[in-house]
């Protein structure tokens, strides 16, 4: 069980009724920082100099803060802010940023995520689409899975006439590493119900397209 909060890494975003704490089991960071204090000895650095002394603690609980939508329920963040409302329009969330590990070389990634779905009954209350997206870009993940689970996770909760959402991130894997490319985007795409009709996925692509603020 998670049994000490550092204090310094609370969220202090705690409106809406959704309060997320960190808290750290001791003996789960006492394990990272030992990894994490060899691996620094296996890459040829000294853990016992003056600026290295704690970074195996910090890079421990950065993990497990980078990785803190494992304990996370996306679809109970929807249901905690579903209200009944007779609207079947288009609604939409975009440029939700997202950080995310990937999982094939623990390399971030990150972007903006374009979420929207048709109500059929019941809206969901707007903060908690970004929240749903944190939950699961905040676990070791592949942009193509994270953009499903986010499609998955609004349509099997609201059951709305349709859900729609696209993901553009850059992969720090392909900029720094490999094939060293700066500029490539990478974009990925996921359609429910009504958004598989051309004409609404194409007023979807317009919307998050135009800038109207």
């Amino acid at each position: 069980m998670k049994d000490t909060i550092d204090r310094e890494m609370i969220d202090e975003n705690m409106m809406d009724g959704y309060e997320k704490l960190d808290v750290y089991n001791q003996d789960t960071i006492r394990k990272l920082s030992s990894n994490y204090h060899d691996i620094l000895k296996l890459v040829g650095e000294d853990p016992e100099r003056d600026g290295l002394i704690k970074t195996p603690e910090r890079v421990a609980k950065a993990m497990l803060y980078l990785t803190h939508g494992y304990d996370l329920d996306p679809e109970q963040i929807l249901r905690s802010a579903m209200f009944e409302e007779d609207y079947k329009e288009m609604v939409i969330v975009k440029d939700i940023e997202i950080y995310s590990m990937c999982e094939h070389h623990l390399i971030p990634f990150f972007g903006k995520a374009h979420v929207a779905y048709i109500p059929n009954g019941h809206i969901v209350g707007l903060s908690k689409i970004p929240r749903v997206v944190d939950a699961y870009a905040r676990r070791l993940q592949v942009q193509e899975r994270l953009t499903r689970q986010i499609k998955e996770c609004l349509h099997n909760t609201l059951q709305p006439l349709g859900v729609a959402v696209v993901i553009e991130a850059i992969h720090m894997c392909m900029s720094m590493r490999g094939i060293q490319k700066q500029n490539s985007v990478t974009t990925t795409s996921d359609f429910t119900g009504e958004f598989l009709k051309v004409a609404t996925r194409e007023e979807f692509i317009h919307l998050i397209g135009s800038r109207l603020h």
